[in-house]
């Protein structure tokens, strides 16, 4: 889960500015490093990255007199390879021409790939997916003679997993493309003055003379010219074994609430989330005082939650702003470093629990750890009895297409029910939203004015165990 910005424009100074601010948009896509790379007319390209926040990277930016007319940004969450600075984007190889390369995602044929590059004579220096799709995808247009889209065309028959990815090259221009499947977020917009601008998320466009376009669907490569002019392989719908299948979890988490992606508003399909977390509670026939989010994600889970069922909503968890968050913290982290940071980032406001039956809402739940941190604040805060309700379906799979969940065994939800869910967490009971209504329900809420086509479903294999769940899915009504 990385985030992606890419820009093709008249030659200017603000281009750097615009990446930048769009990857302080995308920050909550990724907080291990953050880079640029900028192409000017005299064919300079510089690049800039490190590990760290884009405010800290890019806070001491000295004025410069170049005026890049190209750009492309990435702000990097590691789901392959190490946190170590040679492994941050953008990657850039020389040849042929000069790309500069940013992806969100994950490849599952790595090895493959790998034995493939042997055979181009192209050698990998990290243990990053990101640096081998750029070498597959350079590879494929020294072989093309510069015919764009069969070199694209050929990249995605040999990749597997998935994959957004914006690129920048000498002399070509940008170009833009989805994997088949579409797991991974990408739109694109437009300003008549300046040219095309490609982000992870509708948001990234704020503060930025460009307006949102729509989505880049999947299999579709988008090739912006250098002189701006726009070209497109646009694929028919079902054909290429395409199916646009978001990641379920994008809704859930990771996007942002005021982004749109694949024409469903991230806003709504939480209201839509919470109203049917309110009906499972409700199926519970539980006696609640109070409901409680978890910062910052939950609110709005919790806001509908409260209003369904006509319970107090209160803010009694306060959240340390300055701690980051811990779902996308490195597999590297110790279990013990992860305990200290929840404790860290969250503390009570003890009379909102004092003698009371809470019912604390969060968005989801994966390894179990800031849960029990959680019930075991609400204990101490003197709460009679406390019910966990999830937003999200009990995660019991690993992902392997740019979620970083654990192995299985770590999954609290893996290989137990409810009952015992709660158990392990020494609550009262935990509540969990269910898979086929929340995206029955939430497919209804596409808007067709954004979106090129409607979704066939959702990518769900860390729910379901399988890829994705087809359209015709349970609905409330």
């Amino acid at each position: 889960m990385c985030g992606i910005v890419g820009i093709l424009s008249i030659p200017n100074n603000n281009l750097k500015n615009d990446l930048i601010r769009a990857m302080t948009y995308l920050q909550h896509r990724g907080q291990d490093s953050a880079g640029i790379s900028t192409t000017e007319n005299t064919g300079k390209i510089k690049m800039h990255k490190d590990l760290g926040l884009v405010s800290a990277i890019f806070s001491n930016q000295q004025a410069e007199k170049d005026e890049p007319f190209m750009g492309v940004g990435h702000v990097r969450y590691s789901t392959q390879g190490s946190i170590i600075r040679e492994e941050a984007q953008p990657f850039y190889t020389n040849s042929p021409y000069g790309i500069s390369l940013v992806h969100n995602g994950n490849l599952t044929n790595i090895r493959e790939l790998k034995q493939y590059l042997l055979l181009k004579n192209r050698h990998i220096n990290t243990n990053s997916d990101s640096e081998i799709l750029l070498n597959v995808l350079a590879a494929e247009i020294e072989d093309s003679s510069t015919n764009i889209f069969d070199a694209v065309e050929k990249t995605m028959e040999l990749l597997e997993g998935s994959y957004s990815v914006i690129a920048s090259i000498k002399g070509i221009g940008m170009i833009a493309f989805r994997d088949p499947s579409g797991p991974r977020p990408l739109c694109y917009g437009h300003s008549s003055i300046n040219g095309y601008m490609f982000a992870s998320e509708s948001v990234a466009f704020t503060d930025t003379p460009y307006d949102v376009i729509t989505d880049v669907e999947p299999g579709q490569c988008i090739w912006i010219q250098e002189d701006r002019q726009f070209q497109s392989n646009t694929p028919q719908k079902n054909t290429k074994n395409t199916k646009k299948t978001p990641c379920l979890f994008e809704y859930i988490y990771f996007a942002r609430l005021d982004s749109i992606i694949d024409g469903i508003s991230v806003y709504e399909a939480r209201i839509k989330m919470g109203e049917c977390l309110a009906n499972r509670i409700r199926e519970q026939n539980i006696e609640i005082d109070v409901v409680i989010p978890v910062p910052e994600t939950s609110r709005t889970y919790a806001i509908k939650v409260a209003e369904e069922l006509n319970k107090p909503y209160r803010e009694a968890f306060v959240k340390n702003r300055y701690i980051p968050r811990t779902f996308i913290m490195s597999n590297s982290d110790e279990s013990s470093n992860r305990t200290k940071m929840v404790k860290m980032k969250l503390n009570t406001i003890g009379s909102e629990f004092l003698n009371k039956n809470v019912l604390i809402v969060d968005d989801s739940i994966v390894r179990g750890t800031t849960t029990r941190e959680l019930v075991k604040l609400a204990k101490i805060a003197g709460a009679r009895k406390i019910w966990i309700a999830s937003a999200a379906p009990p995660i019991r799979y690993v992902n392997s297409l740019g979620i970083n969940i654990p192995t299985r065994e770590e999954l609290i939800a893996y290989n137990r029910t409810s009952a015992e869910i709660a158990r392990e967490l020494n609550c009262d009971g935990v509540i969990y939203n269910d898979l086929d209504i929340i995206c029955g329900e939430i497919k209804q809420l596409e808007v067709n004015m954004f979106a090129n086509g409607s979704i066939d479903g959702f990518e769900v294999s860390c729910f379901s165990g399988e890829p994705t769940v087809p359209p015709e899915t349970p609905s409330l009504q």
